[in-house]
């Protein structure tokens, strides 16, 4: 009994000190939280706690604020993730849907994500690796050049110049191209790559089997590319609000480092907690600048089809809790294809945080679905 009291008492610490950003004395919580037991009680409890390095005492005769560890106890047992309201489910409709295309919709997530949070927003496009073939075209722009427009599942537009000594035979090409749009949809792009090289063997493509492997080379090419300036942020301006000069240059680098990044946060999203969301807390993250911040990220992409419900359910409190459900169950079951994430002091709204995280990337899986059954409609 005493132990489950001492971890209210540790809640209660955090979130206190989440709130007021102050040391938290034993007399503040028994004041504001329904602990049933006497302010000496609790500080004999806050001392047990800062003995088992969930507490720290900044200060003597200060009062005490979370560690590491206690911030992850803490994060571990947010067992639920609180939806967000109706409103601001609408307003997240509302300011996305508005883009005109994938880009325009990664970059407005980004600015929504930081206003939402008061932090450092990261939102990835989709990777090429991740991606599979929706279509591809090849069309000349010059008397030795070719240019491949390549679209994917997840709506990226890659384009790949091919340098050839003449153009090919128009009808040879035509159905080089057909025949790749019929038998590579819904292929990997490395997997595409090797049909293409297999085709560049066959006698109906003798005559540009140069061509044809030039091509295998550039899917190939884009099934490697993990560019990081695919990665959208906002935010960075607020940080000097938030944080002390000495702590504002490592934190800046680490921003900078732009797939030291998308490393961290690509591999947090792909092993979230059964809320969806994963947290890494200060020295968590392996990267010195973010010793002193927590990261927060989800996956987004490439669910089933109950994804659609997820927007379609967001007018109604109970709907938009049972899309949000079968979101996590569809997300935990297939890989996702990029992340979308919320960098902040130790110290950041954990729940808040988290619901805001895990919306945006609900709507933008819903949006990458939507816009790939449009297209296949």
């Amino acid at each position: 009994m005493t132990q489950s009291r001492r971890m209210l008492v540790l809640r209660a610490v955090v979130e206190d000190y989440i709130r007021s950003q102050e040391p938290v004395g034993s007399t503040t919580l028994t004041k504001d939280h329904d602990l049933g037991v006497s302010s000496a009680t609790v500080r004999n409890d806050m001392a047990a706690l800062e003995d088992e390095g969930y507490l720290i005492q900044p200060h003597t005769s200060a009062g005490r604020i979370p560690t590491e560890k206690g911030y992850r106890y803490f994060v571990d047992r947010l067992a639920t993730v609180v939806p967000m309201s109706e409103a601001q489910r609408r307003g997240i409709n509302s300011f996305l849907s508005g883009s005109v295309n994938l880009q325009d919709t990664l970059q407005r997530a980004a600015r929504l994500l930081a206003q939402i949070t008061g932090q450092v927003a990261v939102v990835a496009a989709p990777s090429l690796a991740k991606s599979t073939l929706r279509h591809i075209e090849i069309v000349p722009v010059s008397i030795n050049t070719l240019l491949a427009v390549v679209i994917t599942d997840t709506g990226r537009v890659a384009q790949h110049m091919l340098n050839v000594s003449e153009l090919p035979d128009t009808t040879v090409l035509s159905h080089l191209v057909n025949e790749i749009n019929a038998q590579c949809a819904s292929v990997s792009l490395t997997r595409t790559a090797d049909y293409v090289r297999q085709m560049s063997s066959r006698k109906e493509y003798r005559s540009i089997s140069k061509l044809a492997e030039t091509l295998a080379q550039a899917f190939d090419g884009m099934a490697d590319d993990e560019r990081a300036s695919e990665l959208y942020m906002a935010g960075t301006s607020r940080l000097a609000h938030q944080r002390t000069v000495a702590d504002l240059a490592p934190l800046f680098d680490a921003l900078e480092e732009q797939v030291v990044l998308m490393k961290l946060m690509s591999s947090l999203s792909e092993t979230t907690q059964s809320n969806g969301v994963g947290v890494a807390i200060g020295s968590e993250t392996h990267t010195p600048g973010l010793l002193h911040a927590s990261v927060v990220t989800s996956g987004y992409g490439r669910t089933s089809a109950t994804v659609d419900d997820t927007t379609k359910g967001e007018t109604a409190e109970e709907q938009g809790r049972e899309a949000s459900d079968r979101t996590i169950t569809a997300q935990d079951s297939s890989e996702p294809i990029a992340f979308v994430g919320s960098i902040g002091p130790t110290h950041m709204d954990y729940e808040a945080t988290m619901a805001a995280v895990r919306a945006v990337a609900r709507y933008l899986t819903a949006f990458v679905a939507h816009d790939e059954n449009q297209t296949n409609s």
